[in-house]
């Protein structure tokens, strides 16, 4: 019977510590003997809810691929907490271990995966890198994936659309974040057609941000935007009370901040992503690269409201109601 590792590993082990636990797992169900047996190495660039959510989606897609039988997936969900260097070690070792491929989510984790597995061609199959041009993961026989790059634009419209009387636009993001990049260009080119004043606050830790936040309640503006930054994201439960005390919405690029308390965002089903990913990753093992786009993009325009911010804001959210499915959510603490 095949041998399916389900567990997510901190990244803080020691290295022999984190791989020798490969060897344990539980008896898989669902498959016979002699069905062919793939090693996938799902490897998160921080804990926080979106590339859990990401994560987690993955490991349920390689199980439903698994139940159609034929194949068996040994795998390991592993977190590189934020530091390039311990992501590293987990691709290092990745690579000496001879997985079939490799799962990155984000922007950092796809880059260091992709350089470690450059001479061995492992296949990389990137989940949530938001501009893959960007980022330089195009163009490379062994790596593809799924982007999901944020509609900046739509967000934007959604402010408006509450509020058509904004001034000022807080723009909130982590400078060593590259998936802000992109999106924040667009927000100061949209805020500037539209002569709407913005001021900048950018963090890169949690204290940061915090403080961050605060210097955007003093400068009085009437609404925040963040992309789909990791950095803000981990500090969203420290920050959204704030802000909803000052009366100020705070759009995000991802749905895991609305399920911290921010307002709304409107952007990709990281569920669905995370199962593309998964099929990609299948279809890259059995049929080579040669089959794939350098990339995918995500099916966005999903718009999720908290509707206990919402409350807590006086907002009434059908405006949005013509610009998109809504999705309803209320603030979690995981």
């Amino acid at each position: 019977m095949k041998n399916i590792i389900k567990k997510i590993t901190a990244a803080a082990l020691s290295l022999t510590m984190l791989f020798a636990l490969s060897a344990c797992g539980g008896e898989g169900s669902g498959s016979a003997e002699g069905d062919k047996t793939y090693k996938i190495a799902i490897v998160k660039q921080m804990d926080h809810p979106s590339m859990d959510e990401i994560a987690n989606a993955i490991a349920a897609e390689l199980d439903a691929i698994e139940a159609e039988g034929g194949v068996n997936f040994e795998y390991e969900i592993y977190s590189g907490q934020g530091d390039p260097t311990i992501l590293k070690q987990i691709g290092d070792q990745a690579i000496v271990d001879r997985v079939d491929a490799i799962i990155p989510i984000a922007t950092t984790a796809g880059q260091v995966i992709a350089v470690c597995a450059e001479e061995t061609k492992t296949p990389v199959i990137f989940a949530a890198v938001s501009d893959p041009v960007k980022a330089e993961l195009v163009g490379i026989d062994y790596v593809t994936g799924v982007s999901d790059a944020l509609n900046t634009e739509s967000i934007m419209n959604m402010m408006l659309a509450q509020n058509p009387d904004v001034k000022n636009v807080g723009l909130l993001y982590s400078l060593s974040e590259p998936n802000s990049a992109t999106p924040i260009a667009e927000a100061k080119a949209y805020l500037d057609a539209k002569g709407i004043a913005y001021t900048e606050a950018t963090a890169n830790t949690n204290d940061e941000v915090i403080a961050a936040a605060n210097t955007l309640i003093a400068q009085g503006v009437d609404a925040v935007f963040t992309p789909t930054d990791n950095i803000i994201m981990s500090a969203e439960l420290a920050i959204y009370e704030s802000f909803i005390n000052a009366g100020i919405p705070h759009y995000t690029g991802a749905d895991s901040f609305v399920r911290s308390g921010a307002f709304a965002t409107c952007g990709v089903n990281y569920t669905e992503l995370g199962g593309q990913a998964a099929r990609l990753a299948f279809t890259t093992i059995v049929e080579g690269k040669d089959a794939l786009e350098d990339f995918y993009l995500a099916e966005g325009g999903v718009i999720t409201i908290n509707t206990e911010t919402a409350a807590a804001l006086n907002i009434d959210s059908s405006v949005f109601e013509n610009m998109g499915p809504i999705v309803e959510v209320t603030t979690t603490a995981d």
